[in-house]
């Protein structure tokens, strides 16, 4: 496995005891110097207790009532951080972390993730099957859903905009949680929707080199973009429930959730919709089965209809930024001339661009740029609205995609349903919690 230059953080005092240790990985190579290693072999992880499921059916213990002796279970994943600057993150009780563990409902230490999750008090039905859903998320952690080994990728703020996008795409992933030096903590994400925004804003035409692209440090791009509106880092605590995780990611727009340990400060995984949903569905046969699962979406009402954004395969590239970034939508179904959905043009798409340094040619249509797509694509996965939710969960989890395209007999747009819109569905709703925003703004 490659791995990138990494340092090692400041070690803890040898007096503190814990019941697992990290162990930090030594400085290796010079290339995309503020890129972290990916996680050597982690260390044994304790077993986690099987949920009973006769404990469905009661509410569980809420999560501020429990007593904690300790941190949660170490995984053995660290992130280890390359810098420009001969600054060291710290591994041991930074301050911009060091929250108390005795309420796990206030997870993040900013405090718009703590005002948000704080004394939250949700309506709950009476019928206690169509909240068995809401009941299990409620009693697992962010850690259960934690893999034992998986790649995390870290940038420093003073990393180059162009070598960041191309690391995303050179370890396979999307997103990549900032740590700014100067303050010793994290303090956003790098996603494909910086990627979107900076074509966005400063394309001009085939024959004018995006400076911005090529110059910009991290640090720069966000002092521009965002400007005044600087806003603390959406994370959340290991301890935290997954009821909590879901309510943080749809209710906040966003489509990853930094899970960080706020005893270390260390980042330990990222949370997403789809992750969640099929830890969720691995579960399914095992509790009862609520009634709607079995009603279809036209009954339910779950998905967007109206106003569908959408392009056609002679579509310019450009056009196609420009919708996702004035429409705050992940995804544009493309259509022929006769309206039948034919592909699908996702931002997650658009990081090829990097990936063939074709981003500064943004006037070639969207078919051109498919054709740089990975091989492993099969195709648009679609539904009716008279399939069953059970029926839709499987097919989005099996196809491990972010939204179904929602056609008629005559293969015609008719709606998209996301990964939010389903977990709305199964969670939030039945616990009266309604953030309803239909679609995340950042990829």
């Amino acid at each position: 496995m490659k791995r990138f230059g990494s340092l090692r953080g400041s070690k803890k005092p040898k007096d503190q005891n814990r019941s697992t240790q990290r162990r930090q990985s030594e400085p290796h190579g010079l290339f995309a110097s503020n890129v972290s290693s990916s996680p050597s072999t982690p260390t044994q992880v304790t077993k986690q207790h099987t949920f009973p499921l006769e404990s469905y059916k009661q509410e569980p213990e809420r999560l501020e009532n429990r007593i904690y002796a300790s941190s949660p279970p170490d995984t053995g994943q660290r992130f280890c951080l390359a810098f420009q600057s001969p600054t060291r993150p710290p591994l041991a009780s930074p301050t911009h972390h060091a929250a108390p563990r005795t309420a796990a409902l206030a997870a993040a230490p900013g405090p718009a993730e703590a005002g948000m999750l704080e004394k939250l008090e949700f309506e709950e039905e009476e019928d206690s099957e169509s909240g068995v859903y809401m009941r299990f998320m409620r009693s697992h952690k962010c850690y259960d859903i934690v893999p034992t080994s998986s790649k995390l990728v870290v940038f420093d703020t003073t990393l180059q905009v162009k070598k960041a996008f191309f690391a995303l795409v050179a370890n396979g992933v999307r997103a990549a949680p900032l740590w700014e030096s100067k303050k010793q903590s994290f303090v956003g994400m790098l996603t494909i929707t910086d990627f979107i925004n900076i074509l966005h804003r400063y394309y001009k035409s085939p024959m004018v080199q995006i400076y911005e692209l090529e110059e910009h440090k991290i640090e720069t791009w966000r002092e521009l973009y965002l400007q005044e509106t600087f806003k603390p880092l959406v994370n959340i605590s290991p301890d935290a429930s997954l009821f909590d995780a879901v309510y943080s990611l749809i209710k906040n727009k966003i489509h990853r959730l930094p899970v960080i340990d706020p005893t270390s400060g260390n980042a330990l995984y990222i949370l997403t919709h789809k992750r969640i949903l099929k830890f969720l569905q691995l579960f399914m046969s095992d509790m009862p089965k609520p009634a709607f699962m079995k009603q279809n979406l036209q009954e339910l009402g779950i998905g967007t209809y109206q106003d569908i954004a959408f392009i056609y395969p002679d579509t310019p590239i450009i056009k196609a930024l420009n919708i996702f970034v004035e429409r705050r939508i992940s995804a544009l179904p493309v259509v022929d001339e006769s309206g039948k959905v034919v592909d699908i043009y996702s931002k997650f798409d658009v990081i090829n661009l990097a990936a063939e340094k074709t981003y500064n040619n943004l006037d070639i249509t969207v078919t051109q740029a498919l054709q740089h797509r990975s091989q492993y694509f099969e195709g648009v996965v679609k539904c009716s609205k008279l399939e069953t939710l059970e029926t839709i969960v499987d097919r989005i989890v099996r196809a491990e995609v972010h939204r179904l395209v929602v056609v008629n007999e005559a293969d015609s747009i008719v709606g998209i349903i996301s990964l939010s819109d389903i977990l709305q569905a199964l969670i939030l709703t039945p616990a009266g919690a309604t953030p309803t925003p239909k679609e995340p703004e950042a990829e």
